[in-house]
């Protein structure tokens, strides 16, 4: 893997700072890998105090060579903001087949895809009765009512909001 100077830089900033700076260094780390003419050649101590000093001076909003947490939380936020948009453009740019600019619904829909089936198997294991790979209405009914029967506390023939809550479905 290829680090950037700037990268590093950000990681022994960020490092110095807190565990959740350090956490944001590793996710720089694995978001933007430099070309690889960059990324092996050593770096001076003089040339790495003068690109941490950038990184610093961009979170020092006022000036005043302090680093506040209002100052570091407002950065973390802005750098959060500016690689979301960076990834929403990026899943548009994919999104936009055409590239018209515009997303069809066409395209749209292509954005969560229907989620895998479990397939019937699950189905036929639970209802499935007589073993002979179908099941039928009477399966259907006597395995559902299984399920009522749990629900139904109070074996009053109703299954109220209350026990269906107590029963782990509904809310």
């Amino acid at each position: 893997m290829t680090v950037s100077r700037t990268a590093w830089v950000t990681i022994a900033l960020f490092g110095a700072l807190s565990a959740e700076g350090a956490a944001y260094g590793q996710q720089k780390l694995a978001a933007s890998p430099a070309p690889a003419s960059t990324a092996q050649r050593p770096i001076a101590r003089a040339q790495f105090i003068v690109e941490m000093d950038t990184e610093f001076n961009k979170i020092d909003a006022d000036k005043n060579r302090q680093l506040s947490p209002v100052e570091i939380d407002q950065f973390q936020k802005l750098q959060a903001v500016a690689q979301a948009q960076s990834r929403n453009r990026a899943l548009f740019a994919q999104l936009d087949a055409d590239r018209n600019g515009q997303l069809s619904q066409a395209e749209f829909a292509k954005l969560s895809p229907p989620p895998p089936t479990s397939g019937p198997q699950q189905m036929l294991t639970r209802m499935d009765s007589n073993r002979d790979n179908q099941v039928s209405q009477i399966e259907y009914r006597a395995s559902t009512l299984v399920n009522f029967d749990r629900l139904d506390a109070d074996k009053d023939g109703y299954v109220s909001p209350a026990e269906m809550k107590a029963g782990g479905v509904g809310r």
